[in-house]
């Protein structure tokens, strides 16, 4: 029995917050001090109801001027269900010669179920206003003046300047590297036509002859800027005199190679592939300039 009474009595008390019209109230306000003449001051209040119960919006205060040095610029009301959020914007025109404190003005907001009439105050909020300059003035030469606004601290770039420094080398060697693979720089390209070509039969035997002969051929046509024949040898000395100098051995190329490619049953021996490399050894010496 003593536990069905106990039971009871909470029942009744809580009933009173179960019937309670607002369940949830709160006022949102920025800092309390820091103003100067022309500020806004946003005002957020947030409401929660019962079921059935709605706002009056004609309940909320009226945009436009409030007093003398009060305006309201914005009210703002967004409703999820039964919950609202009221967003008010002031700003103040108010300009002290010291430090001075005011107060944003309280109101009740209206809410209606039925007939019925509910309301729910919201306090005055109280905050600081500063003055825009000293209340003596100093002079100057030129009259008084106007303290400027501290400026703000700079932020630190070095990072940043790193970062654009590596991405400009890097962009910088890209585009060196694409101008030699499109043939940007033909001089090099000539410098090195048989240091390539050696590196290349360094792997071959003479099992590889065809490639080896193929392979020199190109490098002689890529030097020439054409086809480059037997018979036309002499225009190639002509625009290449260095290469007079190993003339026999290019007169015993095109010839093994004539022999190579258009005769049966020729027989390949080392000594043949080691002939070829010399060739190529003696051309890259005079490409380098060393001969």
């Amino acid at each position: 029995m003593r536990i069905v009474l106990i039971l009871v009595l909470s029942l009744l008390g809580c009933s009173g917050s179960i019937d309670e019209p607002v369940s949830y109230f709160n006022v949102e306000t920025p800092r309390p001090f820091g103003y100067v003449i022309g500020d806004e001051i946003p005002q957020r209040i947030v409401i929660e109801t019962r079921s059935g119960i709605s706002l009056q919006p004609g309940s909320l205060p009226a945009k436009g001027q409030i007093n003398r040095w009060l305006n309201l610029n914005q009210v703002t009301v967004k409703q999820s269900g039964r919950r609202y959020q009221i967003d008010l914007r002031y700003q103040v025109f108010y300009a002290p010669l010291a430090v001075k404190s005011l107060t944003l003005p309280g109101f009740t907001v209206q809410f209606s179920q039925g007939e019925k009439s509910i309301g729910q105050s919201v306090p005055a909020w109280t905050f600081t206003l500063s003055p825009l300059r000293e209340l003596v003035a100093r002079q100057t030469e030129q009259g008084e003046y106007m303290r400027p606004d501290s400026p703000p601290s700079l932020l630190a770039n070095t990072q940043t300047l790193y970062g654009l420094a590596a991405s400009l080398s890097v962009a910088a060697l890209i585009a060196a590297y694409l101008s030699y693979l499109y043939g940007c720089f033909p001089d090099r390209l000539r410098r090195t036509l048989f240091k390539q070509a050696l590196r290349k039969l360094a792997g071959l035997s003479k099992s590889d002859m065809e490639q080896a002969l193929t392979l020199v051929h190109r490098v002689l046509n890529s030097l020439n800027g054409q086809p480059l024949f037997h018979n036309r040898l002499s225009q190639f000395y002509r625009r290449n005199p260095q290469y007079l100098q190993v003339s026999s051995r290019l007169d015993w190329f095109f010839n093994y190679s004539n022999r190579y490619f258009f005769s049966d049953g020729m027989i390949v021996v080392t000594q043949d592939l080691q002939q070829l490399k010399d060739l190529c050894e003696q051309c890259r010496k005079i490409e380098r300039g060393s001969q």
